[in-house]
């Protein structure tokens, strides 16, 4: 036998061996999947797991294979019924997208076709500077700038702050480093900005002093008249103020910047305008609110999430860029191994040069199909919606003698609290967090919590296309059930 008559005989594939066993295995996996969604409001939002389903996670590595259908069960048994409920209509924890159905599919496909978004001469390629194109549009951006999609939000203000930095630095800091920026660079947001900027600031070797937390006003928005004193003094005291961050709805109650007065300071101190609309920027496409993110066409960079507001299956964010040469000239790094050709696949765009990642996935075919089949002013329409929702909680707490609401309800996220007579504020941070805990042990609703002006309270964000004001009805009335029975069993 010669050496290629072995290798025929030797070589081995992770093609399934029998086609006929695994589509039928994807049939029943898809007709789970459809029962999973269409049943979704009769589950729990969240559960424990068992002590049985936890020890599952600990077994050794697989050495000898499993039958597919068996590795399916599995996955059934132990991932399916525990997860962390963002798809539920009444999860209101964090902020997060509640998925869809088209951009699972998508998701498959994407993932069936198997391309590598780094770049080239492909129809994903396209499809992923279509959908950057349509966001530019959604927000009001010039069809000359730039973008790129990312994994969230975080990663896309990394790329907006990074082009500031920079365009900012006076020196090639590419090339010579932070080290060799003449005077120190400051960046400034409210005090009510992402945690995500500070790791931006670490990472950009800028250290988090530089960025300057602006107190905000009544209205949790950043100051003005603080913002503007806090330039002139970094001025006199001889560093360079670099970007101002404004936010489209801040994590904590929604709250958005004037993003109009930041762009005209902006402008009037030579600073870049960074805007984070991880959680509002996409308001923009909502025809009731679309006003309150007005401004935000005016920035230099901005961040947004398409699983946010787009509900786009984890994860998707994208990061536009007005400046397109200062936005590829801040990450294009060409070596021999990766140049263009005059034709063939290595004649496309080199998408890589936009951002931190080389290999990327197919990120923007779940977030095509949707837009295609739904159209960009659903999306709006179901924005307006979760706001609406929002406004409506908002009069039930305020029509509620037993709750009190902590913050102005902006767009969709609402801030409150169940009262407790004469208790302090550590025992109101216990009762509450008591109720947001049974909340989610009893599969109710997921509420989060944090801290809104030094007072605890609970936190509702209602980004969910599949949430109806009953679900709301009924939050509010365990709420109350769960407030009676922790006083009555053991006053705080």
């Amino acid at each position: 036998m010669d050496i290629f008559q072995e290798a025929r005989i030797t070589d081995e594939t992770l093609d399934p061996p029998d086609w006929t066993d695994a589509e039928a295995l994807s049939h029943r996996i898809v007709q789970d999947a459809i029962g999973y969604l269409k049943d979704v409001r009769e589950r729990p939002v969240w559960r424990e797991m068992p002590a049985e389903v936890r020890s599952f996670f600990t077994t050794s590595l697989p050495r000898s294979p499993a039958p597919l259908v068996e590795v399916y069960d599995d996955v059934a048994r132990n991932v399916m019924p525990y997860p962390m409920g963002n798809i539920h209509p009444r999860f209101w924890s964090w902020y997060m997208g509640s998925s869809n159905f088209t951009g699972a599919l998508g998701d498959f496909l994407a993932a069936i076709q198997g391309s590598n978004l780094g770049g080239g001469n492909h129809a994903a390629g396209l499809m992923d500077s279509q959908v950057v194109n349509w966001c530019k549009e959604m927000v009001g951006f010039p069809a000359s700038a730039s973008g790129t999609l990312v994994s969230g939000g975080s990663m896309a203000n990394i790329i907006g702050l990074t082009v500031a930095r920079n365009v900012k630095a006076g020196v090639d800091v590419r090339e010579r480093g932070v080290g060799a920026i003449p005077r120190p660079l400051r960046y400034y947001a409210s005090d009510q900005v992402h945690s995500c900027h500070r790791k931006a600031m670490e990472a950009l070797g800028l250290g988090n002093r530089a960025l300057r937390r602006i107190p905000s006003d009544a209205g949790l928005r950043i100051d003005m008249a603080a913002l503007k004193a806090a330039v002139a003094e970094d001025r006199a005291a001889g560093f360079r103020p670099a970007c101002v961050i404004g936010t489209a709805g801040t994590v904590n109650t929604g709250a958005i910047d004037d993003l109009q007065a930041l762009a005209a300071l902006a402008a009037e101190e030579d600073l870049w305008f960074h805007v984070d609309g991880c959680i509002g920027a996409l308001i923009a496409i909502a025809p009731e609110n679309g006003s309150l993110v007005a401004g935000i066409e005016r920035a230099d960079s901005i961040a947004l999430d398409p699983h946010k507001w787009l509900h786009a299956p984890f994860e998707a964010g994208c990061a536009l860029v007005r400046d397109a040469a200062a936005h590829r000239t801040s990450f294009a790094v060409t070596p021999e191994f990766l140049e263009s050709a005059p034709r063939g696949l290595a004649s496309g765009e080199w998408l890589h040069d936009y951002g931190l990642q080389t290999s990327r996935g197919f990120r923007a075919l779940k977030i095509w199909m949707a837009l295609k089949e739904h159209g960009v002013e659903k999306f709006g329409r179901l924005i307006d919606q979760n706001i609406a929702q929002a406004r409506y909680l908002t009069g039930l707490i305020e029509a509620e003698p037993a709750l009190e609401l902590m913050a102005p309800t902006t767009i969709n996220i609402v801030s409150f609290r169940h009262r407790l007579d004469g208790a302090s504020e550590e025992s109101l941070k216990a009762f509450n967090t008591e109720i947001m805990l049974r909340l989610q042990e009893e599969g109710i609703a997921a509420l989060s919590d944090t801290t809104v002006q030094g007072r605890h309270c609970l936190r509702a964000a209602i980004a969910n296309h599949r949430t109806r004001r009953e679900d709301l009805d009924l939050a509010v009335r365990e709420m109350l059930r769960l407030g009676r029975e922790i006083e009555a069993a053991a006053p705080v």
